[in-house]
């Protein structure tokens, strides 16, 4: 998720990074400076007032953190060239595995998201996975196993199930495919400028004879079909020897035959006949639909890992909700902060004013005022006193309380409405089946329009027919790759349940989603579900004899 604006302050200058503010200000964005969301200064939200500048909240909960320690939020360290930024007017910013980064130029910004692990080295390194932790597939939630691999419908990588922990690092998928990519485009342009040329109006014919042409498509291509397609093609076998033909079926067969063609023209033209030459005398090749394939197939597979990686994002935005650690309170009644997870059921804990409460449980000591927005949507703190029950990740506003946990871990209000959130994003839509059924008829049609093509060219094509049929099944299978189908359904999902965790719009289910659309009357609750709990005057209308 990445906001801007046009304004951003540095501590040093630099050559490579410097900016000045140029646009005029009403383009700029106020930035939260907590938690980097964009913020409109004339929507009421809360402010605060430090170092002489005004800064603007998303919410009370972030101004609470801001005022307890304002000096740690006012600016932060590009990871690519370490300059500060400030945050509360940055212009580049981008949250990555739960983490707001912030860069002083787009050209930093852009570094960081191609190569992520790169800029992030030397942070802590990730935390294991828990014991017993499964993993599925997000496009087939039905693949369930015990240790992390490929999905045998397809192929892609699966992701450990549950909540996640926000220390999973970077997608290891996301920085391989982004990395093929480049290599992809840096040499599919040129070789399509080659290829393409003489159909635009160009001719390299002074310069390079055709055969000296095609040995150059060869040596641009091989790179991205032999090694940046290497994972494709490793899909589509597995594909095939779990008898679920898919896309990557088609795409491996496509960009497998188009190379292997044009890698036998390229070493053995005399083989073909003079029908096949064009006027320069060389035999047409397909490198460059072969390379482009590859190239286009993984800007979609970063561009759909990338959305995943923002979907999860919010997901773990949910779980910054809660603090990650607890002020517990000892059998001789001192008091030690302690991390989140080592709180047991049973004990009891400090909530300090501006703190959040750590776990579910109840009020043993003190009165306060809870801010519960987060669960009821209610803007008016909620008065809390012994007995109360308290949920995890709520504010507590002004007075001291002393708490019970009650649940902790996976067990708490918050973790569960986490957990929701996940299922639905793995959960699959009536109209998925249907994806997947047309993708399963799709694919072995498509090769046997292919074999049809090959046969009938063989036998009633003109001498040498074999050449003719090869060819011909050939083209079939290069402009048969459905890239799309099965990807446009899940990743709409994914991106919906994403986008509502981020507006505190919990989806059940992927077929609650589906069947939203048709929605054309909703029903609020109560009061205070999409109210700001502000009421202003709008109009004045007097009353009938009355100026």
């Amino acid at each position: 998720m990445t906001h801007s604006d046009h304004h951003h302050h540095h501590a040093h200058g630099g050559a490579c990074c410097s900016a000045k503010s140029t646009a005029p200000a009403a383009e700029a964005v106020i930035r939260d400076p907590v938690c980097g969301m964009t913020v409109d200064p004339a929507a009421g939200k809360p402010t605060a007032e430090h170092g002489g500048r005004t800064f603007h909240f998303c919410s009370e909960r972030c101004r609470a953190k801001f005022q307890a320690e304002p000096d740690s939020y006012l600016t932060a360290t590009d990871p690519v060239c370490g300059m500060n930024v400030d945050r509360a007017s940055a212009k580049h910013f981008v949250r990555h595995e739960g983490q707001g980064f912030y860069f002083c130029s787009a050209g930093c910004k852009a570094k960081f998201e191609a190569e992520p692990a790169k800029y992030l080295a030397g942070r802590p390194e990730p935390q294991p996975m828990p014991k017993g932790t499964q993993y599925t597939c997000p496009m087939h939630p039905e693949i369930i196993r015990d240790k992390p691999g490929s999905c045998p419908i397809c192929g892609m990588a699966l992701e450990p199930m549950g909540v996640p922990t926000g220390d999973e690092g970077p997608n290891p998928e996301l920085v391989d495919f982004t990395r093929r990519f480049w290599v992809s485009a840096v040499l599919s342009v040129p070789l399509l400028i080659v290829a393409m040329a003489p159909m635009l109006g160009f001719s390299f014919e002074n310069l390079i004879d055709g055969r000296t042409k095609t040995w150059a498509e060869l040596a641009l291509a091989s790179p991205v079909v032999l090694w940046a397609a290497f994972p494709f093609f490793h899909r589509g076998w597995d594909s095939i020897l779990n008898r679920s033909p898919n896309m990557w079926t088609l795409i491996s067969l496509g960009v497998g035959a188009a190379y292997l063609y044009s890698v036998v023209a390229a070493l053995f033209p005399d083989i073909f006949p003079h029908q096949f030459r064009g006027h320069d005398g060389a035999v047409p090749v397909y490198f460059e639909a072969a390379a482009v394939i590859v190239a286009l197939v993984f800007l979609g597979q970063v561009l759909e890992l990338r959305a995943r990686e923002r979907t999860g994002s919010a997901i773990r935005a949910l779980l910054d909700l809660a603090p990650k650690t607890a002020r517990l309170i000892g059998a001789d009644g001192s008091e030690n902060d302690v991390p989140l997870d080592s709180v047991k059921t049973g004990d009891k804990l400090r909530i300090r004013p501006g703190d959040a409460v750590p776990v579910d449980g109840i009020v043993l000591e003190g009165r306060s005022a809870i801010d519960e927005s987060m669960i009821t949507g209610e803007p008016l703190p909620v008065e809390k006193t012994e007995g109360d029950n308290l949920t995890g990740g709520t504010l507590n506003k002004n007075g001291s309380l002393v708490m019970r946990a009650e649940k902790v871990g996976a067990e708490t209000t918050l973790s569960r409405i986490v957990e929701l959130v996940a299922k639905a994003q793995r959960s699959r839509a009536p109209i998925q089946g249907l994806a997947d059924r047309v993708s399963f008829y799709f694919v072995p049609a498509v090769v046997l329009v292919a074999i049809i093509a090959f046969i009938a060219w063989a036998l009633l094509g003109p001498s040498p027919s074999l050449i003719f049929a090869i060819v011909s099944a050939v083209s079939v299978l290069i402009i048969a790759c459905p890239c799309a189908l099965g990807l446009a359904t899940p990743m709409s999902i994914m991106t919906a349940t994403g986008r509502g965790a981020h507006a505190g719009v919990l989806i059940k289910e992927a077929a609650a989603l589906e069947r939203f659309a048709a929605v054309d009357t909703l029903i609020v609750d109560k009061t205070g579900t999409l109210t700001e709990g502000k009421p202003r005057l709008t109009d004045v209308v007097a009353a009938e004899g009355m100026e």
